[in-house]
């Protein structure tokens, strides 16, 4: 096979001629014919305004109420048994301290549902090595 010389065969014409200052004035014809009216555009935002701001006033809504919810629900109370699983794994807290924390109406309720008898009062105080030390208090 002979090897193919691109430089020295001769060209093939195209058929199209263009004359010589045609792209001179190329850009002028072309915006000569384009409508001098620009057309006005209607921007998105402007269109569909109260829609943006009814989705946006739902998802505040909607991420607001539980917070909400959780101002207005009665949070001073606390249940029963979340006080005492602190008491119960709070290990510096004495006997003493969570009586001077009680308040009249707490012992009066705690007195009206607790009976001690006699037996529990003497056993108490036959097994307690700080006697004296209670008996000063």
């Amino acid at each position: 096979m002979k090897a193919f010389k691109i430089n020295e065969k001769s060209k093939i014409k195209s058929g199209f001629l263009i004359p010589d200052t045609y792209f001179d004035d190329f850009s002028k014809q072309i915006l000569s014919q384009l409508p001098e009216k620009e057309i006005s555009t209607i921007p998105l935002l402007k269109r569909n305004k109260t829609l943006l701001f009814a989705i946006a006033a739902m998802l505040v809504i909607a991420l607001f109420l539980p917070i909400f919810n959780q101002f207005l629900s009665n949070s001073e109370e606390l249940d029963t048994t979340t006080i005492e699983n602190h008491l119960t794994y709070q290990n510096d807290i004495t006997t003493y301290e969570l009586i001077s924390e009680l308040e009249d109406e707490d012992l009066n309720k705690i007195g009206a549902t607790t009976e001690l008898k006699d037996e529990t009062i003497e056993d108490i105080l036959t097994t307690n090595s700080d006697l004296e030390k209670l008996i000063i208090e």
